[in-house]
């Protein structure tokens, strides 16, 4: 009888695969962003390089957002998470400023 213990596990083809599997999951650089296309509702153009407060109001609007100011949040997260690391230190901070207005109007309905 032999004994099949790690070094027959890390040679067997179903280990292969394994490994090859990560490596490539792991070699993938795309982003899940890049890959969603939607059609709903659009908010006015170059309203994300605009002051907090504005950005706030026209995001919780019936006009961009019918179904209510959460729905704006989603809009600015994603707007965010799509910028990513090319957002410079003070856009982010002005994105984020929004954010705050718009979860306290969300939280005081």
């Amino acid at each position: 009888m032999t004994v099949r213990g790690p070094a027959h596990r890390a040679n067997s083809k179903h280990a292969l695969r394994r490994r090859d599997l990560i490596h490539v999951s792991v070699k993938k650089k795309n982003r899940w962003v890049k890959s969603v296309t939607t059609d709903s509702t659009h908010p006015p153009e170059g309203l994300f390089t605009k002051d907090a407060s504005t950005i706030a109001r026209s995001l919780a609007s019936k006009k961009v957002s019918p179904k209510g100011p959460a729905s704006g949040m989603r809009m600015l997260t994603y707007y965010i998470n799509r910028g990513g690391k090319g957002l410079t230190d003070e856009r982010r901070a002005e994105l984020e400023k929004a954010k705050d207005i718009l979860s306290d109007k969300i939280h005081k309905k």
